[in-house]
């Protein structure tokens, strides 16, 4: 697939909320030095990744073609699940394995639920027979890198 993939990792002291202006500030560095489909930025992450991939869409929802959380969730102090509804026109393909003790499947639940709500763009895959490790499934599955594909902002179309 024709991809630029950047994958930051959040530092093993810190959360993704607290690292959102590094994000942007690396997202804003790559637009500026590569040749970068604008209409074609896909987020993704998975574990404290999902997490980050829900927050950085809705603080930057204008950035993203569409967002692919994993094993994810929210962080309810800062408005979470309630200001996830901004998200409604963006599609988003969320994941997570049933049998999740690490991050409980309800976590994606309200989300999802939420942005259903609210009419939004959302598809949800949830693994009956996976623990936390549901992002190499995901991962694996052609079709996803194809819906991604599939997906345009329009702001830059």
């Amino acid at each position: 697939f024709p991809f630029v993939v950047v994958a930051p990792q959040c530092p093993s002291d810190s959360l993704w909320v607290l690292e959102l202006d590094s994000l942007y500030a690396l997202v804003q560095e790559i637009l500026h030095s590569y040749s970068v489909d604008r209409s074609r930025i896909y987020l993704t992450g998975l574990s404290m990744g999902g997490f980050g991939s829900w927050l950085l869409a809705e603080v930057r929802p204008e950035l993203f073609a569409a967002v692919v959380p994993i094993c994810g969730g929210a962080t309810p102090d800062i408005g979470f699940p309630e200001r996830i509804k901004i998200l409604k026109d963006t599609p988003i393909w969320a994941f997570h394995g049933a049998k999740d003790d690490v991050v409980p499947l309800e976590e994606s639940q309200k989300l999802v639920e939420v942005l259903k709500a609210h009419n939004g763009k959302i598809r949800f895959t949830v693994y009956p027979d996976l623990e936390h490790d549901s992002w190499t499934r995901t991962y694996d599955n052609p079709k996803l890198y194809n819906w991604m594909l599939e997906q345009r902002n329009d702001r830059f179309t």
